[in-house]
């Protein structure tokens, strides 16, 4: 008995060393006040997002929650004001698998907000099917939504710089691929195949593209107040598998609670990113566990990071409304 409990007991310490010095990764531990400064967050209504929307606001930002469900995320903003003491925290509809809901969404910002000091293009899906537009669900949410976003909100950000735009990207990253002729053809990064298949290289070829425009977006706003950011939160447990299957969330529930972090630990890099002084001249360098990395060989590629950029401009220019 005495050696099971021995077997047993270093198993528990194995598993609390691997998490609390591998896993748990970097922490933020900048003390900045951010009185005065506002910040959008999307998909701010659950798990990382809403970790980061209330950190932010108990540094004193007035926190823009952009998510795609009303209720979900007026629920979030009344726990995010009564959990910070902060009331500067407010809820606006977007849904970035429309981009028609993207243009709504930065036209209402611009003409309500003067400020945009912190863009966090937090949202991400897995899954099959599609966008409003046709696009595959995770380019288009992934992705092209955070693009026109970006895009539509770049001079707002130029006007208050210094700014930061952060995007969490993931590094499954270094598994995607962007085939540019498919992406034209098709409005997506995977060919028709199962299900299960499909979400997860969908979610590889997005998480690239987040990576790849944080690059060019760098390069195209070099010498501008506004720098740049992707990253990889860690493998948190949050709710991106909403739209897998039942059986898919149940074989990875279990080991998600065992060796994910909570979403509080895995936004530490996004606040990072988002609040770190010194590292403006890292724009467009990718980090994990706070710390900068090097991406896979797909993701310093500047001349396919140009090219998707221009494809994104075409694809977004051709829904207009």
């Amino acid at each position: 008995m005495s050696v099971v409990l021995t077997v047993v007991a270093g198993a528990i310490t194995l598993y609390l060393l691997l998490i609390y010095n591998v896993l748990r990764g970097g922490r933020c531990t900048h003390s900045v006040n951010l009185k005065g400064k506002t910040a959008i967050v999307t998909g701010s209504n659950t798990g990382i997002g809403k970790a980061t929307a209330l950190d932010l606001a108990r540094r004193g930002a007035r926190v823009v929650l952009a998510c795609r469900h009303k209720e979900r995320a007026e629920a979030a903003a009344y726990d995010i004001r009564r959990e910070s003491g902060n009331n500067e925290v407010v809820f606006m509809q977007l849904d970035l698998g429309s981009l028609k809901s993207v243009r709504a969404f930065a036209e209402t910002f611009l003409k309500t907000e003067p400020r945009l000091d912190l863009l966090i293009n937090n949202a991400g899906v897995m899954g099959s099917g599609h966008t409003e537009d046709g696009f595959g669900v995770a380019f288009g949410v992934n992705h092209l939504g955070h693009f026109l976003l970006t895009t539509l909100l770049l001079e707002r950000l130029q006007q208050c710089g210094p700014s930061r735009v952060v995007t969490v990207s993931a590094l499954l990253h270094r598994l995607g691929a962007v085939d540019c002729p498919l992406l034209r053809s098709e409005k997506d990064l995977v060919w028709s195949q199962s299900a299960w298949l499909y979400a997860i290289r969908s979610y590889c070829n997005s998480k690239l593209c987040n990576v790849l425009f944080t690059r060019e977006l760098a390069n195209r706003l070099e010498g501008t107040g506004v720098t740049c950011y992707s990253l990889h939160p860690g493998l948190v447990y949050t709710e991106i598998c909403r739209n897998m299957h039942a059986w898919q969330r149940i074989f990875l529930m279990p080991v998600a609670k065992l060796f994910f972090l909570d979403s509080e630990a895995g936004s530490q890099t996004t606040l990072y990113c988002a609040l770190q002084m010194g590292i403006e001249p890292l724009s467009g360098r990718y980090f994990s566990s706070c710390r900068p990395q090097q991406v896979g060989a797909k993701g310093r590629d500047d001349g396919l990071a140009s090219k998707l950029w221009e494809l994104s401009e075409r694809l977004t220019s051709s829904v207009t409304s």
